[in-house]
This record gives C-alpha cells, structure tokens and sequence, in this order.
C-alpha cells in the first residue's frame, strides 16, 4: 500500500509542476524561504548561548 501511495505522489507532484509551473515555483520558493528563517533562528539561538 505504500509503494502505491509513493507513486501517487510522485505522479501527482509530476503533473502538478507540468500543469501550473508558476505555482510550484511559488511553493520551492516559500519552503526555501522557511529553510532560511529556521537556519537563521538556529545561528541565532547558538550565538546567544554562553
């Protein structure tokens, strides 16, 4: 059942990026965006420990 659903996504994520490229942009984009906050918040905190 999991081999099915991994290939259900793929396909899905497959034809979601050939369907509406400018919105599947816009997602890497924001998850980027998250991965920066989150690796700046990081540096942040560590700094700041003693």
């Amino acid at each position: 059942m999991k081999k099915w659903a991994k290939w259900g996504a793929i396909a899905f994520a497959a034809w979601w990026i050939i369907s509406r490229p400018d919105s599947a942009a816009g997602v890497v984009r924001s998850g980027a965006g998250g991965l920066g906050n989150a690796a700046e918040s990081l540096s942040q905190f560590v700094s700041a420990i003693p």
